[in-house]
């Protein structure tokens, strides 16, 4: 009897792919596919050269590697692209087959130090010149699936998101480089999707959408399944129109999030959290830790009034009336960032808006500073109906409650550093502003119940430290302040 052990490497060049660059090998690719599958599994072998070829389908128990070296070209041509049922903006839909695409499989992974190219110009080209019938293809999507690895790739030019999985279990993105050019349309990096247990380290991100976003479908899917237990850390992300962002797509929940260890960079927001009314869902235990921020618009945002996508300028998403609360109110809570910085920040230190019958409850602020530009560009902070383009605020909260803000240094602003209005149980601990306007308050509360202001300061000459607005002096507490009293304004 033999004892001969069947190798479980399947080089791919010798199912017929050919590292030309022009010879379609989607056929030898599956074929090395359907072979590894046929022992059980093993791995693919993409030795170096350039492939050219239409989807590859990953089965369970399958590594797709590519060498140092390698290139995998995805074709320009639609036809190459089977339709597919999958999950586009948070609806289930026909879409364009991904280019690395696997469904109801298990312990499958992308590996290696090759390069994945979209070859996205001629979908943009198609996206804006609205000649596509149906969603453009992702880069990488797996569905229904679990125990996943992609790691150690470099990404470019992805037709539109980057990396898409949905509805799976047990994923590591590790060692990933993501780019795509910065004008691309909806070319997001890393976008889980009602996924569990997801562990993304050690990425540098660069595309020209959202870096990181973790969504769980909107209120027209079939099935609400959260998006939690996500660890974030050890990366860099550059452009793009968020660090990491939660939403809109959010119906089903997000929760159970620690991001920490980042360098946001050209990110117009840093976090950035939103959704609407309508699309309901719960968002909770955020923690946000040890973030670095450079040129950003807003290095903060909650918004509950986002106007993109359809029925998003109607008067139901944009009215600021409150309005009865139900199974469609989306709800945003227990919110923690620390120990963050952020330099050359252009419309505002913060911007937190909820709703007024749902407010945004439980937030802190510890060990913060963000520095606001010279000269900046005045740019909105949350996409929210009639928000005018605003430069160099502070933080700004509206509806919003338990929230406090423990040492928090705003610097170079005009305006308020911290400004509140109809909230509840608002708390600043040493908070101060620092190269500000002098005739401007630090701190500015508008209807505001159960104020505290404790262990801050101001200089002895300036004319007003708290200016309470439709408030009495006893809303709030104040302790431990070198303030005096002609340094409150209170306006009836």
């Amino acid at each position: 009897m033999s004892n001969q052990v069947k190798s479980t490497i399947f080089n791919v060049t010798e199912f017929g792919a050919v590292p030309d660059g022009r010879t379609l090998s989607t056929k030898a690719f599956a074929a090395a596919i359907e072979a590894a599958a046929s022992q059980g599994g093993g791995t693919v072998y993409v030795p170096a050269g350039v492939y050219l070829t239409g989807p590859i389908v990953l089965k369970s128990h399958i590594n797709l590697h590519l060498d140092s070296g390698a290139i995998i070209r995805f074709s320009q041509n639609i036809a190459d692209y089977p339709l597919v049922k999958s999950r586009w903006e948070g609806v289930d839909r026909l879409v364009y087959s991904p280019m690395i695409f696997g469904e109801d499989a298990e312990n499958i992974s992308v590996t290696g130090r090759g390069i994945l190219d979209g070859q996205g110009e001629f979908w943009w080209k198609e996206f804006r010149a609205k000649n596509l019938e149906y969603p453009r293809p992702r880069l990488i999507s797996f569905s229904q699936s679990k125990n996943i690895l992609i790691e150690g790739l470099t990404m470019i030019n992805s037709p539109a998101w980057t990396i898409n999985p949905i509805n799976c279990q047990n994923l590591t993105v590790d060692k990933i480089t993501i780019k795509n050019p910065a004008d691309s349309p909806n070319t997001d990096g890393i976008n889980p999707e009602s996924c569990q247990n997801v562990h993304i380290s050690n990425c540098h991100v660069d595309v020209g959408d959202d870096c990181i976003t973790l969504k769980s479908g909107t209120e027209e899917c079939s099935e609400r399944i959260p998006c939690e237990n996500i660890t974030i850390t050890n990366c860099t992300m550059v452009h793009g129109h968020g660090g990491v962002v939660i939403g809109s797509e959010m119906s089903g929940g997000v929760r159970n999030v620690v991001i920490s260890n980042c360098v946001f960079e050209g990110t117009d927001r840093g976090i950035r959290l939103k959704t609407r009314r309508g699309r309901g869902g719960l968002v909770e235990d955020i923690r946000v830790t040890n973030i670095i921020m450079k040129n950003v618009i807003t290095p903060f945002v909650m918004g509950m009034f986002y106007f993109c996508g359809p029925g998003g300028k109607e008067e139901y998403v944009w009215d600021k009336n409150p309005h009865p609360v139900t199974e469609k109110t989306p709800i945003f809570r227990r919110l923690h960032f620390s120990n963050i910085t952020a330099r050359e920040v252009a419309a505002s230190a913060g911007f937190f808006y909820g709703l007024p019958e749902m407010p945004i409850e439980d937030i802190t602020f510890d060990n913060i500073s963000v520095h606001l530009a010279d000269d900046p560009e005045p740019a909105v902070p949350p996409m929210m109906s009639f928000l005018e383009p605003m430069a160099k605020h502070g933080f700004f909260c509206c509806n919003v409650k338990n929230i406090s803000f423990n040492n928090v240094q705003v610097i170079n602003n005009v305006g308020p550093a911290f400004e509140a209005r109809s909230c509840d149980n608002v708390e600043f601990s040493r908070c101060s502003m620092i190269n500000g306007p002098a005739d401007q308050p630090v701190i500015q509360m508008t209807k505001v119940t159960r104020g505290f202001v404790q262990g801050c300061q101001v200089s002895a000459d300036a004319p007003v430290f708290l200016e309470l607005n439709e408030m009495d002096r006893d809303d709030v507490e104040m302790a431990g302040n070198r303030v005096k009293p002609e340094q409150i304004r209170i306006n009836k």
